[in-house]
């Protein structure tokens, strides 16, 4: 009789345990982005790799920064926006460019453009993967 009763008590207490840990409708799975790496950034953590990223893009933009002769002749100034991708390759790929005039757009699409190949792409599970950026510009003649 006792072995019975330690039997069932096995099997209660085994099934509530199956049943709690057995389920998986609620759990989801993540994965992190892992940025690209931009060249002379590829040392120490993903945290310093990612500030070095910011620096260097920042700086890349204010070194190549150009304002168009005709519009800043004109005194045209605005914020152009633009979003890009830095592909599975480490290349930049532009998605749109929205506001001020045109040639204030060719201009930050071309900006972005030049920015070199990165060392390594984005990735995630393992994988290259795009990785999408969005970064202001803002033009002012100060005039």
């Amino acid at each position: 009789m006792k072995k019975i009763l330690i039997l069932l008590c096995l099997i209660a207490s085994s099934s509530m345990v199956a049943q709690e840990w057995g389920t998986m409708k609620n759990n989801t799975l993540t994965m992190k982005e892992i940025a690209p790496v931009w060249p002379g950034c590829e040392n120490g953590g993903a945290a310093q790799r990612d500030a070095c990223f910011q620096k260097k893009l920042a700086t890349h933009i204010a070194k190549n920064f150009k304002y168009p002769a005709e519009e800043y002749k004109k005194n045209v100034q605005g914020k152009v926006v633009v979003n890009f991708i830095i592909n599975e390759k480490g290349l930049p790929e532009i998605k749109s460019a929205t506001g001020g005039t045109k040639a204030l757009q060719e201009e930050a699409k071309r900006n972005i453009m030049a920015m070199p190949k990165m060392s390594k792409p984005g990735m995630m599970g393992g994988k290259p993967r795009a990785i999408q950026y969005t970064v202001p510009f803002t033009f002012k003649t100060g005039k």
